[in-house]
């Protein structure tokens, strides 16, 4: 898929891995939908149009069903079509199983893999019609191998796992792919405020012995959005972590 001119709407992108992933697309030529549970800022769309796209904010939790059908129908009438996907918004709420309750849990699964079945949901529907699409969902290197503390998590991005599997199998026949990508320990907001001691210790875990950017995984956003011939995948941006395991 040629990238320019295409539509794009990314979840969660107002800051982190969903901000530079749209950075990303806006640079390549797309016009671009941006999402958050707030309100969009005029700043950031003013710096994605500053590369010649079109720029809107769609607000809206990706938790609701209905919610996530107005927000697509939103982009298609504001930019006249959706032609790629990618589920990026998510939270994490770490605990020991123990300590964790039905809350802290059910959270977990509404935001990270209930959204990612909503908005897949109803922007399938216009994808069908169009007999194309890209389909991208953000998983975790967590959803491969779990991690003490995020028995939360690693539920939710394993189970987005088998939705891309599952989706991919579906819509194939009409030209849409459904792909994952994996990121391990990527430098964000989140990242910096951990000691230098912690940091040390995941770095330990990385056969690159260095935490990704934010670039690497929009890089790879673009290159599946690309990419006619790949569905059904989950591509680590991990530097060998999972290699690991």
């Amino acid at each position: 898929m040629n990238i320019k001119g295409k539509n794009v709407l990314i979840t969660g992108s107002t800051r982190g891995i969903g901000k530079a992933v749209a950075l990303a697309f806006a640079k390549e030529g797309a016009n671009v939908a941006l999402n958050g549970r707030g309100e969009i800022s005029s700043e950031q769309i003013a710096e994605l149009e500053a590369f010649g796209i079109k720029c809107m904010g769609v607000s809206g939790d990706i938790a609701d069903f209905e919610a996530s059908g107005n927000m697509i129908e939103e982009v298609v009438k504001g930019l006249g079509s959706i032609d790629i996907l990618v589920n990026n918004a998510g939270i994490t709420n770490d605990k020991l199983l123990l300590r964790m309750n039905e809350e802290d849990f059910t959270r977990c699964i509404q935001i990270n893999l209930t959204g990612t079945f909503n908005m897949t949901h109803h922007a399938t529907k216009r994808m069908m019609k169009q007999r194309s699409g890209r389909i991208i969902n953000m998983s975790s290197v967590v959803g491969l191998i779990g991690n003490i503390g995020q028995v939360n998590y690693a539920a939710s991005k394993a189970g987005v796992i088998g939705l891309t599997k599952s989706v991919a199998r579906e819509v194939a026949a009409r030209g849409i792919t459904c792909n994952a990508i994996a990121p391990g320990f990527i430098e964000t907001e989140m990242t910096e405020v951990l000691s230098d001691k912690v940091k040390d210790q995941m770095n330990q875990q990385i056969p690159l012995k260095v935490f990704g950017q934010v670039e690497d995984v929009a890089n790879a956003a673009l290159f599946l959005a690309r990419s006619p011939y790949i569905t059904g995948q989950v591509l680590n941006i991990d530097g060998g972590l999972v290699m690991n395991g």
